[in-house]
């Protein structure tokens, strides 16, 4: 009886204690005596969390009993972090006061799928907030990129003015792109995907450079760029912004924010671009800047849910008609040997989101997909081709004691792959077989907390390639810091594998100037990458200082690369029978004075070539310096100026023979540009200036043979220094300009 008597009250008890969860925690955040809306406020090792709203107010619900950290943040503040414990249904009020800060650490989440203070990730994370990109304002995102150390916009052909990113030298098929964290730019889009996404929505882009296989998969070879868009929460209300050119080119980015329901949060983003101005003013006959119709719609949903869990879901529309070519072609002449041009028509939709299993902790579905449509004519050459990518993968994530933080995933990919080219046909190069490539594979990683100052981390990753069987691809990442964590040191270790595919990742594949011809089957490539990080933080009453140091390495086999050189008339690709190496340093630093003026600049050198055959090669359109800056005064809160620029050491170029009369290495150049903007009121603000400065293109005799692009009577086999060919391309033809844009903003 004794038994069962206190069996009765410890359930009892056990019942009173579920019941009485329901804690809850509500204030006001401030700072410098005003609102601060959208400061984030979260209880630290839960789920639990929400931002302030436009009046500055927060309130947490269903906090369980026990004591717990509370930490809020908002960019531009000092993190402020207080322990509070809860008990009995209690319904607490806390008002919090942010100071401003000049000094950063924020939040990323690329390097280990987590989010985690920058300074605390093992792995090397840089973050660009959209006030850096603000500093250059471009009609993509594509070009904003152009100031960031160590990350090429490279442009790709001189009549669609179409391209790639590369990181460190490795050329764009390396650089794996996602959007929120879910890969979507791939295949088809790698060359058409960063057009479009409205600038409005962006919170920041993290950049990883190096291997991050094991989280992403095999093709994360190079490096990541994760374009993070804002929460429905904390967007404005409004956002416009309008830019245009004097040449003709005009943008506009619109932003809203919405409620479609009680517990639905949307936001949704417009961005049009339009450039229909013919001109040439290198006289060569052919447009010096693609024309651009292009139309992109996106759309997120935060979808409130019971106990907090988190479910979010996007998608986004891009269309684009864009074409370049002879100065008097007219739409008639597409696909036709009477007016050359290169005609794009794409379509592409993508979704993707989270969400947060119910009844378990720590377990999210996340997922993608996509459709990539592409019309295209490259002179008389069609190119019409279908990617279908779906994505998916559940990752759990576990505290193991005080040291072991682990992370389990397992994720499935689909892809389907139809054109019209020869790359789909079947073994008997007769009847048309879509490439359908399945992908499932699991991932595990487990950071472990050495003790305060050093940082293990161990990733694994095993896919299965339903093409080219099983690929692993381990990582290492180990972590130092300083007691004051004002000195970091990081080492990087990986293994990357990716299957090629030409017709989608290389432009120079599609156009009609030389024929593409494949030397054997191309097998998978193959890399290991090595990378050491340095970070300095160094605090003055007068300035606050960063300096961000790197070494890196990569070596491929079997690496796919095109040859322009054995045969002029040709574009080979063949898995390269030897090995190359991508290496180079370089050095970041970030100085933020408190008298109004910032400075952000970096330097790399790099040495990538290639060996066959005992003899080095240089890799093609790859520069052994560059260097970019940004430097920006405000002068007060409403007035400010910035002055952005890089600077490229010499590039070996494509040519056709000894006799091309082109020169075979690029020059230095330097793209430099300035603003001016002035904040009229806390909603209005106009900014404007001059691009390109130094009024820098290449020679007006980049496009070989211009005058005759269907080589008419010409022996090009004899004679192929006389073929068309606008490969040679290493920058815009696009010169000076002025600029002026106009932005609105509603809170």
């Amino acid at each position: 009886m004794k038994n069962i008597t206190t069996f009765s009250v410890v359930f009892f008890l056990g019942i009173i204690t579920a019941l009485a969860q329901n804690n809850s925690l509500s204030g006001k955040i401030i700072s410098n005596g005003n609102v601060l809306p959208f400061a984030n406020v979260y209880v630290k090792n839960t789920k639990l969390g929400m931002s302030s709203n436009e009046n500055g107010m927060y309130e947490i619900k269903k906090i369980p009993n026990g004591t717990y950290i509370i930490i809020i943040s908002s960019v531009g503040h000092q993190t402020k972090v207080e322990k509070i414990t809860f008990a009995n249904n209690e319904k607490k009020i806390k008002n919090f006061e942010l100071k401003e800060s000049l000094a950063l650490d924020e939040i990323v989440i690329s390097g280990t799928l987590k989010p985690v203070t920058k300074s605390n990730s093992p792995v090397p994370v840089e973050v660009y907030s959209e006030t850096f990109f603000k500093k250059n304002p471009t009609p993509s995102i594509f070009e904003s990129l152009q100031n960031i150390n160590g990350v090429k916009p490279q442009i790709n052909c001189n009549v669609c003015n179409t391209g790639d990113i590369h990181i460190n030298g490795l050329e764009g098929p390396y650089t794996f792109i996602l959007i929120d964290g879910m890969p979507i730019v791939s295949g088809l889009s790698t060359v058409y995907g960063l057009s479009g996404i409205p600038q409005a929505l962006i919170e920041r882009v993290e950049i990883v450079k190096g291997p991050a296989s094991t989280l992403y998969g095999s093709e994360a070879v190079g490096g990541i760029i994760n374009i993070i868009t804002k929460k429905p929460t904390n967007a404005a209300a409004v956002s416009t912004d309008i830019l245009t050119s004097s040449w003709g080119e005009v943008n506009t980015d619109i932003g809203v924010r919405y409620k479609a329901s009680e517990k639905i949060d949307g936001l949704l983003g417009v961005s049009y671009f339009n450039f229909q101005n013919r001109i040439d003013n290198n006289n060569d006959n052919f447009t010096d800047l693609t024309l651009q119709n292009r139309i992109s719609i996106f759309n997120k949903l935060n979808i409130k849910r019971k106990d907090n869990k988190v479910f979010t879901i996007a998608g986004r529309y891009v269309y684009e008609d864009r074409w370049g070519g002879e100065m008097d072609w007219e739409r008639k002449y597409r696909g036709s040997n009477i007016k050359y041009s290169e005609s794009i028509y794409t379509n592409r939709w993508e979704t993707f989101g989270t969400y947060e299993l119910p009844g378990v902790d720590n377990i999210d579905f996340q997922f993608s997909a996509n459709g990539h449509y592409q019309d295209s004519f490259y002179g008389t050459d069609s190119y019409d081709a279908k990617q279908l990518i779906g994505f998916g993968q559940f990752v759990f994530n576990k505290n193991i004691g005080k040291k072991h933080d682990l992370l389990l995933g397992l994720a499935y990919r689909y892809n389907y792959y139809d054109d019209n080219s020869f790359a789909t046909l079947d073994e008997n190069g007769v009847e048309n077989k879509p490439a359908i490539t399945h992908l499932p594979g699991i991932f595990a990683q487990d950071e472990i907390a050495l003790n305060s100052q050093n940082k293990l981390l161990l990733g694994a990753r095993w896919d299965y390639n339903s093409l080219h069987g099983h690929i692993l691809t381990p990582r290492l990442n180990y972590k130092w810091n300083s007691d004051d964590n004002t000195d970091i040191i990081r080492l990087s270790i990986g293994n990357g594998f990716r299957v090629a595919n030409v017709f989608t990742e290389d432009h120079a594949a599609l156009t009609g100037a030389r024929e593409v011809e494949f030397n054997g089957e191309l097998e998978p490539e193959t890399s290991w990458n090595g990378n050491i990080n340095y970070v300095k933080k160094i605090n003055t009453d007068k300035a606050f200082i960063t300096i961000d140091a790197s070494a890196f390495y990569t070596y491929f086999t079997n690496q796919i690369l095109p040859d322009y050189e054995t045969d002029p008339n040709k574009i080979i690709y063949a898995n390269l029978d030897g090995y190359s190496v991508s290496q180079g340093v370089s050095l970041n630093t970030d100085i933020l004075f408190t008298n109004g003026l910032s400075v952000n600049a970096g330097v790399t050198f790099m040495d990538v070539s290639a060996t066959e055959n005992s003899v080095k090669t240089r890799q093609i359109l790859t520069e052994s310096f560059s260097g970019v800056w940004s430097i920006s005064y405000k002068f007060n809160d409403s007035f400010s100026m910035d002055y952005t620029g890089n600077l490229y050491g010499p590039m070996r170029l494509p040519l056709l023979g000894e006799n091309d009369t082109r020169d075979p290495k690029s020059p230095w150049f330097s793209i430099q540009n300035i603003q001016l903007t002035k904040k009229i009121n806390n909603s209005w603000e106009l900014y404007g200036g001059v691009k390109n400065l130094l009024n820098f293109t290449p020679p007006a005799n980049s496009i070989n043979s211009a005058n005759n692009p269907f080589d008419v009577g010409v022996d090009t086999v004899s004679n192929p220094e006389l073929a068309f060919d606008p490969s040679y391309m290493y920058a815009s033809n696009q010169g000076i300009r002025m600029f002026l844009g106009l932005r609105y903003t509603l809170f």
